[in-house]
């Protein structure tokens, strides 16, 4: 599992996406320079983020499904987030 992330909002994303879907592997990209200055961004740096993850618990899971319980573990994050870009699999896909 990676741990490659950048600023407090990254780290409580991670760790909370380690804890609820305990992944095979984890990638939170803080993508918020890209789009500096574009709506959505405001100003912290940390407004856009893509997460690639490789979760058992996706086993048998919809692409909806997947994203729902991604959200679920962000939680109170969700609404500080502006931008999340989600590639979610099971092992093996």
């Amino acid at each position: 599992m990676s741990d490659t992330f950048s600023g407090p909002v990254a780290a409580r994303m991670h760790e909370r996406l380690a804890a609820a879907l305990a992944p095979d592997r984890l990638v939170v990209t803080n993508d918020s320079a890209k789009h500096h200055g574009h709506m959505g961004d405001d100003g912290s740096g940390e407004s856009h983020f893509s997460v690639a993850i490789v979760s058992p618990a996706f086993a048998g899971q919809s692409r909806i499904a997947r994203q729902r319980a991604i959200h679920a573990a962000l939680g109170d994050l969700v609404p500080r987030i502006h931008a999340l870009s989600i590639s979610a699999k099971a092992p093996g896909e």
